[in-house]
């Protein structure tokens, strides 16, 4: 089980935010959720009652009886309702289907080219998510909504892609548009670093408030979590450190992080082109790749060096196709940030490889649709309907 709810007090002034308590799966009495939320047990029960009528929870057993008739247990019902999570990469593609709890219940992975376009692309997805679906006997019906991760910047608001690099023909391409034509539901849209660092605090690190998730792979970026809530910048783009310049670097025209430290560069001082080079030529036992990979994570930590004395975070999980090739890489974020930022910003901080795997971008894609179906608010105006 993954923690997708956050560290929020109860609260109870809508039947929503009683939802939001139940989420943490523990099975409770009416009479217990009266206590722990001070509202009157009349209107616990009338709250209880709707959301069962929608089957978002569900009888669980009855507590032990202090004379009379054992009071009887509800519970959050994650399997009433699924998700769909789309991780689609530069040469890959994954889709999965959750529950409300983030479990995965089945998921498929391919080798794709997102450098074909968005058609063919998305075409291929949202097919294998209905195919998924059928897999394990739910239909359409079941689900509540569809997360996309993409590997460029995104408009979260309206979920197009805005000038993404290494994705010709998707420029302000309407994603969520295209994939409702299939998937009649609410469509969710983020870049792919962001829905991993949903993913990996979920699954790994669900009591640090303050992380950020770092992506090395053919581009670099970061997915930042304050407060236990994502933090996306007011048009989406926070974390873009692949466009930072390194401090000792000067302009004009001296290279981004990404032209210096991202899979393609580190590739080109090896004689090869892409990350794939780079991982073999380190799995082969080549000294001069490992070199050039922890020289890559020395420079990603010249500029982490930074965000960590901005934002003093708890974690920082670094993840991407060139730091599963080895601990170079994170060892050497680790000899810079360790040295470069403030004592205090440091005494507790963590820099770890990311433990997620290949799940925690559709995992995240699933999470970020979960946080915004089940909000309070969406909660309460379902019920209203």
């Amino acid at each position: 089980m993954v923690n997708v709810t956050g560290h929020t007090a109860p609260r109870a002034t809508s039947t929503g935010d009683l939802l939001h308590i139940l989420r943490d799966r523990v099975p409770r009495t009416k009479a217990e959720i009266a206590a722990l939320t001070g509202l009157s047990r009349s209107t616990v029960s009338a709250r209880v009652d709707a959301l069962l009528t929608r089957g978002l929870v569900e009888p669980a057993g009855e507590a032990a009886s202090s004379g009379g008739r054992p009071p009887s247990r509800i519970a959050f019902a994650p399997a009433s309702r699924l998700v769909i999570g789309i991780d689609i990469g530069a040469t890959h593609g994954i889709v999965a289907v959750a529950d409300l709890a983030g479990s995965i219940l089945a998921e498929r992975s391919s080798r794709l080219r997102i450098a074909d376009g968005p058609e063919p692309v998305l075409e291929w997805a949202t097919s294998e998510a209905l195919s998924l679906l059928r897999t394990i006997d739910r239909d359409i019906a079941d689900l509540i909504g569809v997360g996309v991760g993409l590997p460029g910047p995104v408009e979260h608001s309206t979920g197009l892609p805005v000038n993404p690099p290494i994705m010709p023909g998707w420029d302000r391409f309407d994603v969520p548009g295209f994939v409702r034509r299939r998937i009649p539901v609410s469509v969710l849209v983020d870049n792919d670093v962001n829905i991993l660092a949903l993913g990996e605090h979920a699954m790994s690190w669900p009591d640090s408030d303050e992380l950020i998730f770092v992506k090395v792979a053919t581009g670099v970026g970061a997915g930042i979590i304050m407060g236990g809530e994502l933090q996306r910048g007011a048009r989406g783009s926070a974390g873009d450190l692949g466009h930072l310049r390194l401090p000792q670097t000067e302009p004009p025209g001296s290279p981004d992080l990404e032209d210096i430290a991202g899979g393609p560069a580190i590739a080109a001082k090896l004689g090869g082109t892409t990350s794939s080079d780079v991982i073999d030529a380190v799995r082969a036992g080549d000294g001069q790749a490992f070199e050039a990979v922890r020289q890559a994570g020395r420079d990603v930590g010249e500029v982490l060096a930074g965000v960590v004395n901005l934002l003093n975070p708890s974690v920082i999980v670094v993840g991407g196709s060139i730091a599963r090739a080895g601990e170079h890489l994170i060892a050497g974020v680790r000899e810079v940030v360790y040295r470069r930022s403030i004592p205090l910003a440091t005494q507790d901080l963590a820099i770890v490889t990311s433990r997620g795997g290949e799940s925690a971008g559709v995992l995240g894609a699933a999470i970020m649709v979960i946080n915004s179906a089940l909000a309070p608010d969406a909660v309460d105006e379902l019920l209203s309907r």
